[in-house]
């Protein structure tokens, strides 16, 4: 049997924000299988509850699940100060909560999501779980791994941190200009801002161990139409969406001390189509 003790994140505590997600699973399914004691955090505890449940059934381990809602300080700083009590230091914090609209699913969100008709508040809210939520939590556990002399931190981007959203992909037959669905502003500048926010932490405590990364997944495929699939695996040179699962190898990797001497990267897995 093979094995890499690089990989090994036994004795580690990871805290993954936004855990209820399809990718937030498979994160906390990559860090469990490697060793790590995990963290799941999400605002919905019912749609928590349920992804750990899968986590469970993969693992054979059950992770501890919190709420936190990363757009407020004061909620970040209550799960900062209950793992503290229960003394837990977070070695491992994974950046991946975001607001995501599937552009063309929802014929009600449509026009606003437009950007002559975006909305500053709907702006403040996904900027908020995306951005802001980051920074937030990076402040609240980033400081008690410089402390100890070491940790991680890992951004989720994605393949739109580095190029823009291809809106012909959304495009519909029949409707003028103006009513055609698109990938909504706040998405790819949020991710745009996560690499920006990667490379300053990746400075900012690198003399107390402290390294940061960010992981830029592209497109996964979730059930989405036939015709969106056709349309994207066009873009992409190996002709495919992703696997939900197929992350787990390279979030181990940013996260372990097989990735000791990288920091401030962005790693784009996107099936080679930001190289085109």
């Amino acid at each position: 049997m093979f094995t890499n003790t690089l990989f090994d994140l036994s004795g580690k505590d990871a805290l993954i924000t936004g855990a209820a997600g399809l990718l937030g699973v498979e994160h906390s399914i990559a860090l469990i299988q490697a060793g790590s004691d995990v963290v799941m955090t999400d605002i919905n505890l019912e749609e928590l509850e349920i992804s750990a449940q899968k986590v469970q059934k993969i693992t054979g381990i059950s992770p501890t699940i919190m709420f936190l809602n990363v757009s407020d300080e004061n909620s970040v700083s209550l799960v900062g100060r209950e793992l503290e009590h229960h003394g837990r230091v977070i070695d491992i914090l994974i950046n991946n909560a975001a607001i995501d609209h599937k552009a063309g699913l929802d014929s009600s969100i449509e026009e606003s999501s437009r950007l002559e008709n975006f909305d500053v508040n709907k702006w403040n809210i996904e900027v908020g779980v995306g951005l802001t939520g980051a920074i937030l939590c990076a402040s609240e556990f980033g400081p008690g791994m410089a402390a100890q002399g070491g940790g991680v931190i890992l951004n989720i981007a994605s393949d739109l941190s580095v190029f823009a959203p291809d809106q012909r992909l959304y495009k519909k037959d029949g409707l003028r200009p103006d009513q055609q669905p698109v990938k909504p502003v706040t998405y790819s500048v949020i991710k745009h801002g996560l690499i920006g926010l990667t490379k300053y932490l990746a400075t900012y405590w690198a003399e107390q161990g402290v390294r940061c990364n960010a992981l830029s997944p592209g497109g996964v495929y979730n059930g989405q139409s036939d015709e969106f699939v056709q349309k994207l695996t066009e873009l992409i040179p190996i002709k495919r969406m992703a696997s939900k699962d197929e992350y787990r190898g390279a979030v181990q990797f940013l996260c372990s001390d097989a990735s000791a001497y990288m920091n401030g990267q962005n790693i784009v897995m996107d099936g080679g189509r930001s190289i085109l």
